[in-house]
């Protein structure tokens, strides 16, 4: 791999020193917690969270990001960004990566909890009826880092489709392209139902506004090549009632982590342990409280299914008597070299900017 990625990919992900020097500097008390898109389930998610939180004297500070692999970045740095929710494919990347400092960067993170099946949304005009027919047109894959943009780019690989443009947009903005005809097809990745999408049900009821929701739909993704990396799923007009029937899609798993907390006895970090152990056990508790007034996507989580890969998080286990054990096992897609060269090159892109917590 050329020097030049190399060093590009450091600076971006590997910043290790300064999580090294967090201890003295973060004030403890409130807990970062690294989310997505303003409009995506993970904040919501998060302010879920943050809720359950504040019934065992917690301090969560929910932020908006612009993806897994964003939180990811923000997890390793020297911001007060102790949690996160990341997408499972993002995950298996890191840790089958050939590169070492992209490993490194996955081995100082560990899972807490497993939470649910996130959706894909490919949303374009009725013109689009396969994945295959992106050949040639222009689509929104989300902005670059971003789960969505890592998990549009391996269904493109995939897939062999090879669009003629791809559009760096963030959700809001996308949905718009698409509407207007600026964009054929955009992709999302998040738990449905989303909002995003939810509101457009609203432009039935206005004059202006009805043909072009007439235009659109979500295209089906059932493509066998998919099939063999991500779990099939389906959107319908239960979630979105603008909607005409079902479409199958597939999914990926969004899952809850932390920075490694376990490896050092000072004073930050056993205060950072203790305090992930009476999260743990509040979302335990309050899962069944969770499921009936939070997000719709609590009804799926199951706290002690197993994920793999990444090893268990041991502060927020550590007064666990039973359930989720530490082996490890297989998490996320086979992403191939191709990708991996492919996210490396747009690491190097000087149009990525590092966003400050």
């Amino acid at each position: 791999m050329n020097r030049l990625l190399m060093s590009g990919l450091i600076f971006l992900l590997s910043w290790a020193g300064l999580a090294l020097a967090i201890a003295q500097e973060t004030d403890a008390k409130q807990i970062g917690m690294v989310t997505g898109s303003k409009t995506g389930t993970y904040i919501q998610f998060g302010n879920d969270i943050a809720g359950i939180g504040k019934t065992v004297g917690l301090d969560i500070l929910v932020k908006d990001s612009q993806g897994s692999i964003d939180n990811i970045k923000r997890m390793n740095s020297k911001e007060n960004a102790a949690l996160g929710i990341v997408q499972s494919d993002v995950l298996g990347f890191l840790s089958r990566s050939e590169n070492p400092e992209m490993r490194q960067v996955a081995s100082r993170l560990r899972l807490i909890f497993p939470f649910y099946n996130e959706e894909v949304h490919l949303f374009a005009n009725k013109s689009i009826q396969s994945i295959s027919d992106l050949q040639g047109k222009r689509v929104v894959v989300g902005e670059q880092g971003s789960g969505t943009w890592l998990t549009t780019i391996n269904l493109l690989q995939l897939t062999g489709t090879k669009p003629a443009e791809l559009l760096n947009l963030p959700p809001l903005q996308g949905v718009t392209a698409v509407l207007k005809g600026e964009a054929d097809a955009m992709f999302y990745v998040a738990g449905k139902p989303v909002s995003l999408f939810t509101k457009l049900g609203n432009l039935v009821t206005k004059a202006d506004f009805a043909p072009l929701l007439a235009n659109v739909h979500f295209v089906p993704l059932d493509d066998p090549r998919m099939l063999h990396e991500y779990p099939s799923a389906q959107i319908s007009t239960a979630d979105y009632d603008w909607m005409d029937g079902k479409v199958s899609t597939i999914a990926v798993k969004a899952v809850l982590m932390s920075f490694d907390f376990s490896g050092k006895q000072s004073p930050y970090f056993a205060q950072r342990c203790r305090q992930l152990v009476a999260l743990s056990q509040a979302i335990r508790g309050n899962l069944s409280q969770l499921q009936q007034s939070g997000h719709p996507k609590w009804k799926e989580v199951k706290l002690d299914e197993k994920v793999g890969v990444w090893p268990l998080d041991r502060c927020s286990r550590s007064s666990i008597k039973s359930g989720a054990s530490g082996q490890e096992g297989g998490l996320g897609v086979d992403i191939n070299r191709e990708l991996e060269k492919m996210l490396l090159n747009q690491f190097e892109r000087p149009s990525y900017t590092i966003p400050v917590g």
